[in-house]
């Protein structure tokens, strides 16, 4: 198969280039080794769009940071992101120099970071009475925000398949050969190991922790990344009012530090700590990792409900040596773009690192826009946002939306035949929970995924041998022969 241009990776950056791309007149394709999109980085983050403030000026870090910002208002409302400005607030105790706030209100003014300011404590407590009592000022950013990384990954995605660009889930990439036109890529499927050659006049490495090895394959200029590894613990609901906007310690040379933050679906989120791991596949959580996050975050908030924790995950970051994203055409291999070391803040950066690829792509391949590019997107339903009239209204056109499959988050049917027959459909249990929330609440999928798996069954169709919790080896019924 010939493209003109393959993306590698489909989490948020991958996505976002590809839905970037999908603008213009382009034979597009996006290689994923998972079975959905959002499978790795982008699903295991701190879900925070950052002002800008922490960058050193003039890097990539800082200029897509504060231009994928500016970009999420209309975005949000174009592909229907949950996204929410709650501000943020970088604090400082008795213990520490407040210099550093001032050194991060320069960098953010530099950055061209808008209504940065400086609080005392009297005006603090009023606006966040459960900070620590050594809290003495803090940093408000009001152009930060919060966001659900699931949506906006999908949404990109979903985005680009609507208008044209293919996706290869359960396909891994095994190798890369360029020749005087063009790249060969090498894949694997992961579940039936198929080979498969996919070639490309370009190709987009957003890869994550691995877009060195990639790199590594073509250029005489090597990368190295880091696994980062972050720890989180996600609370209750109803811990989710105990602050309303994102409380940042002040940053170390490590990252920014353990925030505690409410999250767009109305929880409170408390991480991430900071571990230099060699194993890229190690999202294991760890005791030590756990035990840390309650004593660390109260030194910036105080009575943190950690008894209200529903679960835990890790995510891994992708640090390049070189502190900075590596973004643009290898120097010495021609259409082999990076898009590479994007940790945070990447998920904020994502909406601009898109913009940048693509119109590098588009320069490169001479594209034109599409007439009939489709710039919007709609999310899937939820009843609960409807009137009481309405709702009535839609069950009785819909009964599926009448009959609740997740009790915690109170998912219907409906939602779940919605995301298995939307673009990209889920295919697993987590492809559900991801795209309505079935099964994160507080019994963990304890109630619903043998309700879910019969959805699966039904309407994909498919064995119920075949669902697995997110892919390959993931399977939950074993122990009988399919063929039986």
């Amino acid at each position: 198969m010939m493209y003109d241009v393959a993306i590698i990776g489909a989490g948020v950056i991958g996505s976002a280039i590809a839905r970037e791309l999908s603008r213009y007149q382009v034979n597009a394709c996006v290689i994923e080794r998972e079975e959905d999109v959002c499978c790795g980085t982008s699903k295991a983050n701190s879900a925070i769009i950052h002002a800008g403030f922490d960058a050193t000026p003039g890097t990539l870090k800082a200029k897509l940071n504060v231009r994928g910002n500016e970009l999420m208002e209309q975005l949000s409302k174009d592909l229907d992101i949950p996204f929410k400005r709650n501000g943020s607030l970088v604090v400082c105790t008795k213990d520490q120099d407040r210099n550093g706030l001032t050194a991060l209100l320069e960098k953010g003014e530099k950055n061209g970071v808008p209504g940065l300011r400086i609080l005392e404590r009297e005006e603090l407590i009023a606006l966040e009475p459960n900070l620590s009592d050594d809290v003495t000022c803090a940093l408000l950013a009001p152009t930060g925000g919060i966001v659900c990384p699931f949506h906006m990954t999908m949404a990109f995605a979903e985005n680009a398949y609507t208008n044209g660009v293919a996706f290869f889930l359960n396909t891994n990439v095994t190798g890369i050969n360029k020749t005087d036109d063009k790249f060969v890529i090498e894949t694997m499927h992961t579940d039936t190991k198929q080979p498969e050659t996919i070639e490309a006049k370009v190709v987009i490495n957003a890869a994550g922790v691995y877009s060195d090895t990639f790199n590594n394959m073509v250029s005489a200029h090597k990368l190295h990344i880091t696994a980062r590894k972050g720890e989180y613990c996600l609370l209750d609901k109803d811990a989710g009012n105990h602050v309303s906007h994102t409380i940042f310690q002040l940053p170390s040379k490590m990252g920014k530090g353990v925030l505690v933050s409410p999250t767009v679906h109305g929880n409170l989120l408390v991480g991430p700590t900071a571990v230099d791991v060699e194993d890229k596949e190690a999202v294991n959580t760890t005791q030590e990792g756990l035990d840390s996050l309650a004593g660390t975050a109260s030194l910036s908030v105080k009575n943190v409900p950690m008894r209200q924790v529903i679960t835990s995950f890790a995510g891994l970051r992708a640090h390049e040596d070189g502190g900075d994203f590596v973004i643009g055409e290898a120097e010495d291999v021609k259409g082999f773009i990076n898009a590479a070391g994007v940790e945070s803040p990447g998920l904020s950066s994502a909406p601009a690192i898109g913009e940048m690829v693509a119109e590098l792509v588009r320069d490169m391949l001479s594209l034109q826009e599409k007439a009939d590019f489709v710039s919007t997107r709609k999310g899937i339903l939820h009843p609960e946002e409807l009137t009481l009239e309405e709702r009535n209204q839609l069950i009785k056109e819909q009964p599926a939306y009448g009959n609740i499959i997740c009790r915690c988050e109170m998912i219907t049917e409906g939602e779940i035949l919605d995301a298995i027959h939307r673009p990209l459909g889920a295919r697993s249990l987590d492809g559900v929970k991801r795209r309505t929330r079935a099964g994160m609440g507080r019994c963990q999928a304890g109630f619903c995924s043998p309700r879910t798996m019969e959805i699966l069954e039904r309407e994909v169709p498919m064995s119920i041998y075949d669902i697995t919790k997110n892919g390959v080896d993931g399977a939950i019924v074993i122990g009988r022969n399919k063929e039986i």
